[in-house]
């Protein structure tokens, strides 16, 4: 045990000192944000900081993998060009076409050296083989540009990795005692610890932002171990939809609502549901930001936590289970006029 605390307190403090160093060169690096027609703050700020994050768990998570896992190897290796790839966007903006290709050849690459992924059932249906694998890449491709889209406000998209990964985590422990001797369920904690060094800089009012660099990779990462558990047999993919329900809800009926309207749902914007409520409860030192991110994380903690281990609990039942789940998210987000233009 001594030695977990060791780790995960030197993750943190790593992924700390990466942020702040970014944060100290952000000029000379290139990495100063200028407001633009996406922002959410006035003054420039220091961008890429989640290369904090990025370090700190892959230091971690090539010495958990090191003699001891070799599944950990695929996650960690193909999500090194994902991060440079933001890095590069961070500096000076790189086309869609570029990031996009990017993000289908590490997705496909991590299917690949995954092999099987476990088939879904609901009811009389049985979703496998190839077809299901194309599922999965074009549900990987989009959570990562959905963590991305939904990293615009201070603190938010931290506090949704904190969340996933340790009840991702809590959940496994909770079905599964053995498991917390894996490095993979190790690997979880670390990269939550990582990410919580990052945020004590990103904490509302932020200091740095995570920028692609960060929320790339976290997204690929979270989506990649959570193959993991679902090919361990640890959780299911139900869990980890009601886990994800807040960010996929936003993102997806923010896409959906700007295509239906004929907007340019391709360019970025500041019309989510999160970003108008943050908007609206503006005042002093980012307050908007720090109520909208203790809202999401609310909403986490009281609603999705206990759906996902319901999901668990009574597996007959998940289908009517993540229905519930969204439900309510989903008008809540049309109530406050996600993906419209104010």
């Amino acid at each position: 045990m001594s030695g977990l605390i060791v780790l995960l307190v030197s993750a943190a403090a790593l992924a700390l000192i990466g942020a702040y160093v970014v944060f100290r060169y952000a000029g000379q690096l290139g990495l100063l944000k200028d407001r633009n027609h996406r922002s959410s703050h006035v003054q420039p700020t220091p961008n890429g900081g989640g290369l904090g994050i990025v370090i700190a768990s892959t230091v971690a998570g090539v010495w958990l993998a090191w003699g001891q896992s070799q599944a950990l190897a695929a996650p960690i290796v193909f999500a090194v060009p994902l991060a440079l790839v933001g890095l590069l966007d961070d500096i000076r903006h790189l086309s869609a076409r570029v990031r996009l290709g990017v993000q289908v050849a590490v997705c496909t690459g991590l299917l690949i050296a995954l092999g099987t992924v476990p088939e879904i059932v609901v009811g009389n249906v049985v979703l496998g083989g190839l077809v299901l694998s194309g599922v999965v890449l074009l549900t990987g491709v989009w959570w990562i540009n959905l963590f991305n889209f939904m990293d615009g406000i201070d603190g938010i998209a931290g506090a949704q990795a904190v969340f996933m990964l340790l009840a991702g985590a809590a959940l496994t422990a909770w079905g599964n005692p053995d498991a917390m001797a894996s490095p993979l369920w190790v690997l979880m904690l670390c990269i939550v610890a990582a990410t919580v060094g990052f945020l004590l800089m990103n904490w509302p009012p932020a200091k740095i932002f995570m920028g692609d660099t960060g929320s790339t990779w976290l997204g690929f990462m979270i989506f990649a171990l959570a193959l993991l558990t679902v090919q361990s047999g640890w959780l299911s993919y139900a869990v980890w939809l009601a886990l994800g329900a807040v960010f996929v809800t936003d993102a997806t009926v923010t896409l959906l609502t700007r295509m239906a309207l004929g907007e340019r749902w391709y360019e970025a914007h500041c019309h989510h549901a999160y970003q108008r409520l943050a908007r609206r409860w503006q005042g002093e030192r980012n307050a908007g930001h720090r109520s909208v991110t203790l809202l999401v994380a609310m909403v986490n903690l009281l609603w999705l936590a206990p759906m996902a281990w319901a999901c668990m609990q009574w597996p007959q039942w998940i289908p009517g289970l993540v229905i519930l789940a969204y439900a309510p998210l989903v008008m809540g987000t049309l109530a406050l006029g996600a993906g419209k233009p104010e």
